[in-house]
């Protein structure tokens, strides 16, 4: 199954993607919040791909859902975002105003304030040990918020935060896609552990969508965590595929120690990122499908030694 056609991806005719531009906002915020109609208007770096973001003068910044299916998660994060900031020990985002639909786009949308940092690839990291820690430190401070009324894992978080199985045939289909280029037996296994360490534990907060692209680092240290849309409350395994995704050797290692799983959460894990890497290895962009060799490399590199 293509990525396309993924549960956590919009069908192609929810996608609102070619609306949303730079003219748009400047009518939605005209519109909609006046007080801010003279301020300029312009992309961001990286937009994203499930919401599509831009500045707003010089100290905000507007997200808008680039389709159907990310729409839910506008009210998600305008109503946990100031519950679950004051608990963590780096910067979230923080809403200033909920948008309306408006103007032929069809979804609520936020404005927040803008937090300045760059996305954490490797070579903007001075420490990439450190960096672990610090950021095992804010999954143990998220994990401890108080969970009364938080959401459970649904569409909302692209089913993160619960079952793997919901992902168990889309896997397998792309495992068996790739029979050509990869040790499917070994795969299948890796992705057969997974599913077989089920979860029983008490639901946490998780953020769902720790990727390098949501980790802001200043001065080489992180120092924001942004997009909490695939947030909910439940397993945090989804949480650890930055282990394979981004850290290595002794910083994977410091990672695993700090954040004090057990070792079935970490089979999950590894399903999460196997899953991930499998759906995203024939994507267009070369780097997403780059990004998806390695993490399989990785994932395969640690069952070698693992064995």
């Amino acid at each position: 199954m293509s990525a396309e056609h993924s549960p956590d991806v919009p069908h192609t005719d929810d996608v609102v993607d070619d609306r949303i531009d730079v003219a748009l906002v400047r009518r939605l915020v005209a519109e909609q919040f006046p007080r801010w109609a003279h301020l300029p208007v312009r992309p961001v770096e990286a937009g994203g791909w499930d919401n599509r973001t831009f500045h707003l003068g010089e100290e905000m910044s507007v997200r808008l859902p680039s389709g159907a299916g990310y729409a839910p998660q506008v009210a998600k994060e305008q109503r946990w975002l100031p519950v679950l900031a004051p608990r963590l020990p780096v910067e979230i985002p923080t809403p200033l105003a909920y948008g309306r639909p408006g103007d032929g786009y069809p979804y609520p949308w936020s404005v927040y304030r803008w937090i300045d940092g760059r996305t954490a690839r490797g070579e903007r990291i001075n420490d990439l040990t450190r960096f672990a820690t610090d950021l095992a430190a804010f999954l143990r401070a998220l994990r401890a918020v108080d969970t009364t009324d938080g959401p459970a894992p649904g569409l909302h978080s692209a089913w993160r935060g619960g079952p793997l199985s919901t992902y168990d045939a889309e896997t397998r289909a792309a495992i068996d896609a790739h029979r050509e280029r990869l040790p499917a037996d070994t795969v299948t296994g890796i992705w057969q552990a997974a599913l077989d360490a089920t979860w029983a534990g008490t639901p946490v907060w998780f953020h769902g969508d720790v990727a390098f692209g949501n980790l802001l680092v200043r001065d080489g240290r992180l120092a924001s965590v942004i997009d909490f849309g695939c947030s909910g409350v439940g397993d945090p395994a989804c949480d650890t595929v930055i282990a394979w995704t981004l850290l290595h050797g002794p910083s994977r290692a410091v990672f695993h120690d700090a954040l004090g799983l057990d070792e079935a959460t970490w089979a999950r894990g590894r399903g999460w990122a196997l899953w991930k890497a499998l759906i995203t290895l024939d994507d267009q962009d070369p780097a997403k499908a780059a990004d998806a060799r390695h993490v399989l490399g990785e994932l395969l590199a640690e069952h070698s030694v693992a064995r």
